[in-house]
């Protein structure tokens, strides 16, 4: 413990390419913008299936299926592809090494809990308000943006919570190919053994504190995207499963989707 705390003390590691800050920011870059095209590339297509529930087992079953497949592997697989890439991008080969392999594997790490969430999300909206809306004649874009989107939004927003989530805990594995963020910290201290345990822990720390504080912010606005009545519903019943995440997970597809 004496030596985690001279690490965060030691002035030298709050400076400096390898100091605390620049690797947050190095954490917050990768992670941020991997969610943001996962967000990108999945939001859209939930919002599709949720809204017409066409193509909806194919959708959820694939995604489903990107759960299993490990955060490793998809950064190790097209290591090749990226490295040829690299270059004709107009990046240095090492880019491809290093940023391309992490900034793929996490994207593909956030779309199942986006696509998901995004498609339970606008199941779970009152199919009565649906046909109300036809009724006063809406057309199904304005259905879908004043009626389904607003009533689901806590829920769209438990999907982003759970994606980034899961993207900051494992964007560290990304320094096994020499990636930045608050993964370097823990990769270098094992490789320094007994004497990197301080970096190792902190690194630990910092990670687990980024991602509490991210959950918390998260948690906070999707608590005041929850219509009043659907939040003092969920406080009547605490033991309701939306209660917890804002919404159902759903592994497969609501009965009668059609593929």
């Amino acid at each position: 413990m004496d030596g985690v705390i001279k690490f965060f003390t030691d002035p030298a590691n709050w400076s400096g390419n390898t100091g605390i800050p620049n690797r947050l920011f190095e954490h917050l870059y990768i992670s941020g913008s991997s969610v943001l095209l996962a967000v990108i590339l999945a939001v859209p297509i939930g919002l599709y299936i949720g809204h017409t529930n066409r193509g909806s087992s194919i959708a959820i079953n694939l995604a489903n299926i990107g759960r299993a497949i490990p955060s490793y592997a998809m950064i190790v697989i097209p290591l090749p592809l990226f490295f040829i890439l690299a270059p004709i991008l107009g990046f240095d080969p090492g880019f491809g090494l290093t940023f391309l392999p992490t900034f793929f594997a996490m994207t593909f790490l956030a779309i199942p809990p986006l696509l998901v969430q995004t498609y339970a999300g606008l199941r779970s909206v009152d199919r009565d308000l649906i046909e109300a809306g036809r009724g006063m004649g809406m057309s199904e874009r304005q259905i879908l943006s004043r009626v389904e989107v607003p009533l689901a939004s806590s829920i769209l927003v438990g999907g982003l919570r759970t994606a980034t989530l899961q993207v900051i805990a494992t964007a560290t594995i990304g320094a096994i190919l020499g990636g930045g963020g608050l993964g370097r910290l823990i990769f270098d201290g094992m490789l320094q053994g007994e004497a990197g345990y301080p970096a190792l822990y902190a690194g630990a720390i910092l990670v687990a504190a980024l991602a509490i504080g991210v959950d918390l912010i998260l948690a906070w606005v999707q608590r005041r995207l929850t219509p009043r009545a659907l939040r003092a519903q969920r406080e009547d019943s605490p033991s309701s499963p939306t209660s917890v995440v804002g919404g159902p997970d759903l592994a497969t597809p609501v009965a009668g989707g059609a593929s």
